[in-house]
């Protein structure tokens, strides 16, 4: 990979130039982070385990109509994908009270909302990834009022099948970050579906016990990260293709 152009850096990811126009290699690394990378770890295997669950759900929604940027996973750690212009926001899913919402909005942590909410918030680690409105939006110009509708039917898509697929194996979708970018023919673009879905984006609670099996167990020291995304991995029938190294000590 060393000999490949580094395009960009994120805190979990790195994406490198792909073999032929109009594609890039995205890595997964192990870093973890939280609070705007104020918290920092390395957890060994969590990249390995997010490129195996992204693969998994991107190759599914891409079978369902849902256009996102994922070609093929290529190893363990790395994916194809279409290089896309990024819409500069967070579309954020939220169907029970956790995280922010629940601070900002004095709810009940794991109180389920009225219907499935969508909030949209402005990528810029700088300024803390603020949550913004539509005005903003086709304000700055950072997505136009078609985008947007057409982001929001995709997430609310994304979020159906989702619920069902977490569902049916015993976890509950209680909130997830998806993000969008831009692929164009000729003068024309449109929105597809981009970065990443894992535990690292979304909350994902055990529909019996209500134990988190998401990045929220890095957020809070709850500890067992790796044990938990496991345990999505195994639950979602893709544990059989997993490395050994990090497939023991899941309750």
């Amino acid at each position: 990979m060393t000999r490949r152009k580094k395009i960009y850096e994120g805190k979990a990811k790195i994406l490198y130039e792909g073999p032929e126009p109009g594609t890039l290699i995205q890595y997964f690394k192990d870093d973890a982070t939280a609070f705007n990378a104020q918290k920092k770890a390395v957890l060994e295997g969590k990249g390995v385990i997010n490129n195996r669950i992204s693969e998994y759900i991107m190759t599914r929604l891409n079978a369902i109509g849902v256009q996102n940027h994922f070609i093929r996973r290529l190893n363990l750690r790395e994916q194809l994908i279409k290089e896309v212009e990024i819409v500069p926001l967070e579309v954020v899913v939220r169907n029970i009270a956790a995280g922010s919402i629940a601070t900002r909005l004095g709810l009940t942590e794991g109180q389920p909302l009225p219907r499935s909410i969508i909030e949209f918030y402005y990528k810029d680690d700088k300024l803390g990834d603020p949550m913004v409105s539509e005005e903003h939006i086709t304000a700055f110009n950072w997505a136009a009022t078609q985008e947007i509708d057409d982001m929001m039917a995709m997430a609310l898509r994304v979020n159906d099948y989702l619920s069902g697929l977490f569902g049916g194996v015993g976890i509950t979708l209680v909130d997830f970050k998806i993000e969008f970018g831009r692929v164009y023919e000729g003068d024309f673009s449109r929105i597809i579906l981009a970065d990443e879905i894992s535990p690292d984006s979304c909350r994902l609670w055990d529909s019996t016990t209500n134990e988190k099996l998401d990045k929220d167990r890095f957020r809070r020291d709850l500890g067992n990260v790796i044990e938990s995304y496991t345990e999505v991995a195994r639950r979602l029938g893709i544990m059989k293709e997993m490395p050994t190294v990090i497939q023991g000590g899941v309750h």
